[in-house]
């Protein structure tokens, strides 16, 4: 296993949370096999099926059981190319059927109910929310990339925002006016949250052990702020900001290709899930617009003629 995790971090720069998302799917397919008497390293394609069929019976959904596969057909094809194996049983199984599932998204008037919500916190903490929320809903950040953002990211040029992603990849992203309003609003509170020399460096420090705030504690926040807008806290997290920005960008025209840059995703085909919003717009604009789509006009009362008057 760690031969393989070395080659994924050094040869392809996979980030720590991927490394443990791969670690994690490898221990659980060896607590499996350990029940056959086998290891990973000699396990067939008979036990690799028993394996995803334990997972289907334990409810996971296809979505999550394709990527476990995929992480597992990886590894084995590691080990061929390392001939540390002679044959790759992962080219014997089939990847568990699965929906299109769309992404969860918020509406733009809910955003904007999170976004008063947030202005109506005092303090420097309420002055950071705002900030935090502005910044994910302006540019799309995985909540990752936000808490570990350096000041810096905005000290070169208000504008833009300078973003290291998936695989130490940079990209620029756009700041609205209001993003930016909202950045410097914070800035003066900034000092307040440090702990410890060093930590300055973050921009959205934290007094916790990280020195910067935590994707759970993000979470956190914004769960506690849509119970504050009268929203479902389930509906709201980072993510769904993100595919808000995404979805909302789309349906007010943006493009496609310009929407995948600033997502940071490296294949336009991941980005292609948010055209749904553009089919509902066009089913909107059809009904709404079309004359053949309106209810029909009820016609005119029949004017009595002179002899039909009693």
């Amino acid at each position: 296993m760690e031969p393989f995790l070395e080659m994924l971090a050094a040869e392809r720069g996979a980030a720590d949370n991927t490394l443990e998302a791969y670690r994690r799917d490898l221990e659980h397919l060896a607590g499996f096999l350990a029940g056959r008497g086998r290891a990973p390293s000699n396990a067939t394609a008979d036990d690799l099926r028993g394996y995803l069929a334990q997972l289907e019976a334990a409810g996971m959904a296809p979505r999550t059981a394709a990527r476990r596969l995929s992480a597992l057909r990886q590894y084995y094809r590691f080990l061929v190319s390392e001939e540390r194996r002679a044959d790759d049983p992962t080219l014997q199984l089939s990847s568990p059927r699965q929906g299109r599932s769309l992404p969860k998204i918020l509406s733009e008037d809910e955003v904007t109910r999170l976004l008063e919500a947030a202005r109506r916190r005092n303090g420097p903490e309420g002055l950071r929310l705002v900030a935090i929320l502005e910044l994910l809903y302006a540019t799309g950040l995985r909540v990752s990339e936000l808490v570990g953002l350096p000041a810096a990211a905005v000290a070169r040029d208000p504008r833009l925002l300078i973003v290291s992603g998936k695989g130490g990849r940079e990209r620029m992203v756009p700041l609205n006016e209001a993003a930016r309003a909202a950045l410097l609003a914070y800035e003066p509170a900034r000092r307040g949250f440090l702990r410890r020399a060093g930590d300055e460096r973050w921009l959205f420090p934290s007094r916790g052990g990280h020195g910067h705030l935590t994707r759970h504690r993000v979470a956190q926040l914004l769960k506690e702020l849509a119970v504050e807008a009268g929203i479902d806290p389930a509906k709201v997290s980072p993510h769904v900001l993100r595919h808000a920005f995404a979805s909302h960008l789309l349906a007010h025209g943006a493009d496609l290709r310009a929407v995948q840059q600033m997502l940071g995703h490296a294949d336009i085909s991941t980005t292609q899930i948010y055209t749904h919003v553009l089919d509902e717009r066009l089913r909107t604009l059809v009904q709404e617009h079309h004359p053949l789509a309106r209810p029909a006009a009820a016609p005119a009362p029949r004017r009595a003629a002179d002899g039909e008057r009693g």
